[in-house]
């Protein structure tokens, strides 16, 4: 997969509102790393977009443990997506409020399908860089509407659904709603999701970021101390692995290594790995 020739004389112009100009967010932080001569991941594709929109990113500069974060949890992701598509070649990825992500460009294999799920009004800004294919394309609607998951279709193959920067903006009742829809139309997947702090939940007027947005009034809704609490949802989930971003590459973190174990791991948002039921 390509971008579009983006070297134009003008700048694409971004118009987003709400949760989804968090998408900037992200993509913010991974080309500022790939600018890093010590960077975590280099992601030139996500540096060519940022160069190439209309949006006043300096708003986010001086967030270091925003954009640290979001570094880490981008290799964490990428090294658990990459794994599974080892051990599946053929697989179905699905990745649910893709924003502006460019995974499928550094993991794809040449077999796997690759799904982007997200608003109408982010695909369509996707659809300006990103070329779709027979196994790569994008899904316009609401993770909160099952009919939005209709055209995916499982087959025999294994199945990796990718949520990242995506469920603390939801209540947790409809956390519980995606997930029942989720593990009833794809029994058997796994999910690499992204676990927002606990003591994150309702600070985002705090978040050096987010409270910096157009937007403005966003606010984080949801997380869990244990994720261990999902398994008893009655929908099939279990909990096969989880890690903290503050626990790796620490030589990055500065002052926050003086907090002890415990804190850290309070303090640190993870990727939870999850498997689905099968029928």
């Amino acid at each position: 997969m390509k971008t579009a020739v983006l070297h134009r004389l003008w700048k694409e112009p971004v118009r987003l509102a709400g949760v989804s100009e968090t998408l900037l967010i992200p993509l913010w932080a991974r080309a500022v790393e790939t600018r890093r001569p010590d960077a975590i991941i280099r992601d030139p594709i996500a540096l060519e977009i940022f160069e190439n929109l209309d949006y006043d990113f300096s708003r986010f500069e001086g967030a270091w443990m925003t954009q640290t974060g979001i570094a880490v949890r981008t290799k964490l992701l990428d090294d658990a997506t990459a794994a599974f598509i080892a051990a599946h070649p053929r697989a179905v990825v699905i990745n649910l409020g893709a924003g502006l992500s460019t995974r499928f460009s550094r993991l794809d294999n040449g077999e796997i399908r690759w799904v982007e799920v997200d608003l109408p009004e982010v695909v369509a800004l996707r659809r300006v860089f990103f070329r779709e294919t027979k196994r790569y394309g994008c899904i316009a609607g609401s993770v909160t509407e099952p009919a939005t998951f209709e055209p995916v279709t499982q087959g025999r193959q294994p199945v990796l659904i990718v949520a990242e920067g995506l469920f603390m903006y939801f209540a947790e009742e409809e956390v519980r709603s995606v997930f029942a829809c989720l593990t009833g139309r794809f029994p058997g997947a796994q999910m690499l999701m992204e676990m927002l702090a606990p003591c994150a939940l309702g600070l985002g007027k705090y978040d050096p970021c987010l409270s910096r947005i157009a937007s403005g009034s966003l606010e984080f809704r949801w997380a869990l101390g244990d994720c261990r609490a999902m398994e008893s949802w009655g929908c099939g989930l279990k909990v096969l692995g989880e890690s903290n971003v503050l626990e790796h590459h620490r030589e990055r973190w500065g002052w926050l290594n003086f907090f002890p174990p415990q804190a850290m791991s309070v303090l640190g948002n993870r990727i939870v790995h999850l498997g689905f039921a099968r029928e």
